[in-house]
């Protein structure tokens, strides 16, 4: 039900706090990045998906847990208007594209390398590089037990900071074994702070027995003494659990991903299991982690599937392109190759046929705008032109148009000679651009 109407003429629209609009020459760097993400990822091999960004609340409070600061504080719920459904937007990608793979019986035939890009929401306090509404990518391998795919997924993610040119970012690792180890730390951890329970905040004490893990996380500087002194989860870890660490940091010395081993390191999420990393920077304040992840081999299990491996990770776009934005940047608009100048309102329908035809050889062509008064000045035609970074601008003189031609005039190389082309050939000339480019 709408608690309050909007007036058209004393209230102002504008975006909701912590969602914010995208636009050029932001919405370029978007562009580019998503752009690498999607060849870096079929060099490896993995395919994309592209799950709702609502899904019913159960899936989240299942996957997730209950017990979290997603479930517990941050999930945008509401109610189904016409069924009375739970629905939930997406806090985060993972639980969505395990639901998408029993759904669809995607590992019928064998492991599933996937990946995403796509909006996630939270309600928390919007700071810089994390909004409310956020883009995030991730990448999931579903169906693949061995610990070199937790090493796959971590090369892909550093091979991504050097195509990008992000240098300060650090690796940090940790296993949190399996459940039964798990259960042994939760008892020693439970123990501890017990013994310190006159320094737990209220939000430790809170978790101190649902969620004890959680509290090895807190930033809180009064409880860092005593988590430093805590149990350390390694410590529990069996043969095996062991050995696919070891696994893992064998493949990442054999290819030089330096790395530091975090006890404390946890994540957010119930479904996590063995492996768990997450690539840091000093450079974004408090906000400082740039990608997480981790194995999830007991989440499709949760979710009432059948039992299947799994490890992913994901991303914040606006974390890393703050990152990128502080760093050498490269050129992130697209570059123009021409500017139509037309001098007169009646040639619009033979300069519209032929930029069409330039636009479907592959040219950017970007034409001036006819205004009440005609199409403009030849002087403030090539001003606008210079300006909008095109290489070349195209004369439809009324000369040109009579004889069924346009001028070609090169912008910004001095190597180029101005010259003249027929109508009918101009893709001949699209062809020699793009050979020149």
């Amino acid at each position: 039900m709408i608690q309050k109407v909007i007036s058209p003429k004393t209230d102002k629209l504008t975006a909701v706090k912590g969602m914010n609009d995208v636009l050029p020459p932001q919405s370029a760097m978007v562009e580019w990045l998503e752009s690498k993400v999607r060849k870096l990822m079929a060099r490896y091999a993995y395919r994309n998906i592209r799950t709702p960004i609502v899904e019913r609340t159960p899936l989240f409070v299942r996957g997730l847990g209950e017990v979290t600061d997603i479930v517990e504080k941050e999930m945008y719920s509401f109610e189904d208007r016409l069924n009375g459904d739970p629905l939930t937007l997406r806090p985060e990608a993972t639980a969505g594209v395990v639901r998408a793979a029993l759904e669809h019986t995607l590992l019928y035939d064998g492991g599933k390398r996937l990946y995403y890009i796509g909006p996630m929401f939270r309600h928390e306090r919007p700071q810089k590089g994390r909004y409310r509404q956020f883009d995030q990518i991730g990448a999931e391998a579903l169906g693949f037990a061995g610990a070199e795919i937790d090493a796959e997924m971590i090369l892909m993610a550093a091979a991504l900071w050097q195509e990008i040119g992000l240098h300060d970012v650090r690796l940090e690792l940790n296993s949190l074994g399996q459940p039964a180890e798990r259960l042994q730390h939760r008892k020693a951890l439970i123990a501890h702070f017990e013994e310190h329970a006159s320094v737990l905040d209220e939000d430790a004490q809170r978790r101190l027995y649902s969620n004890p893990l959680r509290i090895l996380d807190s930033k809180n500087p009064k409880l860092q003494a005593v988590i430093e002194s805590a149990p350390k989860l390694l410590d529990f870890l069996g043969a095996a659990s062991l050995a696919h660490f070891d696994t893992l940091k064998l493949i990442l010395d054999a290819n030089g991903i330096a790395y530091i081993i975090n006890p404390r390191l946890v994540r957010g999420m119930d479904y996590y299991n063995l492996t768990v990393f997450e690539f840091t920077t000093d450079r974004l304040g408090s906000q400082g982690t740039v990608c997480a992840g981790g194995r999830y081999d007991y989440l499709f299990e949760q979710l009432g599937g059948k039992p299947a491996p799994a490890v992913g990770w994901a991303l914040g776009v606006d974390r890393v392109l703050e990152l990128v934005k502080a760093s050498a940047m490269p050129e992130f608009s697209p570059k123009l190759d021409a500017y139509a100048i037309v001098t007169e309102v009646a040639a619009l329908p033979i300069v519209l046929q032929t930029l069409q035809a330039l636009r479907l050889a592959g040219v950017s062509v970007q034409m001036h705008s006819s205004t009440a008064d005609g199409m403009g000045s030849m002087k403030s035609q090539f001003k606008r032109a210079d300006t909008s970074g095109a290489r070349y601008a195209l004369i439809f003189g009324s000369d040109e148009i009579s004889a069924q031609q346009v001028t070609i005039k090169p912008l910004r190389t001095t190597h180029a000679v101005q010259h003249v082309q027929s109508l009918a050939d101009v893709a001949d000339w699209a062809i020699t651009l793009q050979s020149d480019a």
